[in-house]
């Protein structure tokens, strides 16, 4: 395997496999999302893995993009990369509050924290990988517009 492909490989790998992971763990209460009342412009629920599958391959690129400045830059990836490794936490940790405990208000409230670290990473990675910073954003757009989804399912189901 080439040298150059297997940053790419293994950070991509493991985007997947945080998702997938609090997908298995959250598998048994997915049905949730037919079960609630849902806001405007509620997308069916067939299309979020697709959307998340994604931007957990576009998410991995950017790490792997900001990794491969670790000699140029040390640092400015070093903390990068630990700023996105607390947004990956926070996104496994939603799927888990939202779905499996149901509480909505809570999940909420880490989507915020988790939007932040987003911001976070895309100012951190656009000091060392503009690229990697731009490969951010949809994700920052769709946890934006996950909020929404959040907080009216919490108002409206509440």
């Amino acid at each position: 395997m080439s040298k150059n492909i297997k940053p790419f490989l293994i950070s991509i790998a493991i985007a997947l496999l945080i998702g997938f992971s609090a997908s298995l763990l959250t598998r048994d209460n997915m049905d949730l999302y037919s079960q609630i009342i849902k806001p405007p412009l509620a997308p069916p629920a067939i299309l979020f893995p697709i959307v998340w599958t994604i931007l957990y391959i576009l998410m991995g690129i950017s790490a792997a993009l900001v990794y491969g400045t670790k000699e140029v830059t040390p640092r400015g990836s070093s903390k990068a990369l630990t700023i996105y490794a607390l947004s990956l936490i926070l996104n496994f940790s939603w799927t888990l509050i939202f779905f499996r405990l149901r509480a909505f208000l809570a999940a909420f409230i880490c989507l915020i924290a988790l939007l932040f670290t987003i911001i976070k990473t895309i100012i951190a990675y656009m000091k060392v990988s503009p690229i990697a910073a731009y490969l951010q954003i949809p994700y920052a757009v769709w946890v934006a517009f996950a909020g929404y989804l959040n907080l009216a399912i919490y108002i409206l189901n509440g």
